[in-house]
């Protein structure tokens, strides 16, 4: 299954992932990061095919997606 780390001292709240994810899995965080941005959380991590649209998207290299064997690709990348 694969998982979306979001780093959240990197990220500064620009929400591009959000819209940018076909699952609608990434949300806006209620809580500051050290920098005072309201940063990305993932709020249903089993719904994400790993597609890594999130990653590319992201203009901060916060996100990285990790897979475990079999990967969705919607695009050719």
């Amino acid at each position: 299954m694969p998982g979306i780390v979001i780093n959240k001292t990197y990220c500064k709240g620009c929400e591009l992932c959000v819209h940018a994810c076909p699952m609608k899995i990434i949300s806006m965080s209620k809580e500051l990061n050290q920098k005072g941005y309201f940063c990305a959380q993932v709020h249903e991590p089993t719904h994400c095919i790993g597609c890594r649209i999130c990653a590319i998207t992201c203009p901060d290299a916060a996100i990285e997606v990790k897979t475990h064997g079999t990967q969705f690709a919607l695009f050719e990348y």
